[in-house]
């Protein structure tokens, strides 16, 4: 079986290959100007890393139905290209921090999908060491931070690591995403103001995928347009087509070379769509499934890379079904790993509860 190591950072390949997003141009099939171009190079990285968060989201819904996860589980289906376009215009220690809709980042962060796949079974080769499950796992090495279960909770402890690298003066940028209902929460603008009162390298992503936790955006907020969130604060933000990776890089490297300038925060908003209800127990009767297939249909974020790949990087059909058969590979050996992999000794409770003091 093959492993679930791979490189860390969504962008490996798409860096080495250069900035493709600073050329931009009219899209060929819609027609729009100021549309990023991707070589295709970048297209095959883009395309890899979305389809490596779809079939292990997808695989995720077949074991929680199954029983094999417990508690909540919320999956990213329909959302890649806003993590995986970030992410390709980050740099090696920016941080990622979330909320609990975030398997997909964990993988665009360069986690392995075994340790990932263990937590969400409970397993002691977990991220977590089976302790944390789908809403609370970190991992030091790959800068990510979790993973936080409380709405809105992540944009304080996102901007505390800002002001960290403010301190520090290294250079490093946090990218802290949420919701567009985590977005009417009071800390979130306690957050922006310190933010840029002290000029913090902070670039908030507001994952706008139109439905909070069930609740459409049009019944829950007075103003819908999330980029405006932060300008009575003098925060800079936009909306991005978060269904397009290339127009989500192009926007995040902006932001980023924004807030790594000393500028301070930068809001994005994302707009963007999940397939699957708000979480697994969660029958989305709020929206019509005509709705849905109509977002699946024409603006699904892996199929328009496909279609691009084919029609004018002139990829073989045969070449995207061995990724997509080599993925699939990489997300059953972590669901056979973390079926079999044990659970935690009952020690493990009493871990991670209490800093020891240092020794004299």
């Amino acid at each position: 079986m093959a492993t679930a190591t791979r490189k860390t950072k969504a962008a490996s390949t798409a860096k080495a290959a250069g900035k493709g997003a600073a050329k931009t141009g009219a899209n060929a099939t819609s027609g729009i100007p100021n549309v990023p171009v991707f070589d295709k190079d970048e297209e095959l990285a883009a395309y890899r890393e979305m389809l490596l968060i779809r079939r292990f989201e997808e695989k995720a819904g077949q074991m929680y139905g199954m029983g094999l996860i417990g508690g909540f589980c919320h999956l990213y289906i329909g959302q890649e290209a806003v993590v995986v376009g970030v992410q390709m215009a980050s740099k090696e220690g920016d941080q990622v921090i979330t909320g609990y809709r975030d398997h997909g980042h964990m993988l665009a962060c360069g986690m392995e999908s075994r340790g990932v796949m263990a937590e969400l079974t409970g397993r002691r080769g977990g991220y977590s060491r089976g302790k944390g499950g789908s809403m609370h796992m970190f991992s030091r090495e790959k800068n990510f931070y979790g993973g936080h279960g409380i709405v809105g909770a992540q944009v304080s402890l996102g901007t505390g690591l800002g002001f960290a690298n403010w301190y520090r003066q290294d250079g490093s940028v946090s990218l802290t995403y949420f919701g567009d209902g985590a977005a009417n929460q009071g800390q979130v603008y306690e957050s922006f103001n310190m933010a840029q009162l002290w000029k913090l390298p902070v670039v908030f992503i507001i994952e706008n995928n139109r439905y909070a936790m069930g609740t459409a955006v049009t019944r829950a907020s007075a103003q819908t347009d999330f980029s405006k969130r932060g300008l009575s604060f003098g925060i800079p933000g936009e909306q991005v087509d978060g269904m397009d990776v290339r127009a989500v890089r192009e926007a995040a490297e902006r932001a980023i070379e924004h807030a790594r300038s000393g500028n301070g925060p930068y809001i994005l908003e994302m707009q963007t769509y999940r397939y699957r209800g708000h979480s697994m127990s969660d029958p989305a009767k709020y929206r019509s499934k005509d709705e849905v297939q109509r977002m699946r249909e024409e603006h699904d974020p892996i199929e328009q890379v496909r279609a691009r790949l084919l029609r004018e990087h002139k990829v073989a059909e045969d070449e995207l079904k061995a990724i997509d058969a080599k993925v699939r590979e990489i997300v059953n050996d972590a669901a056979e790993f973390a079926t079999h992999d044990p659970e935690p000794d009952v020690s493990e409770l009493f871990t991670d509860i209490l800093l020891e003091p240092a020794q004299a």
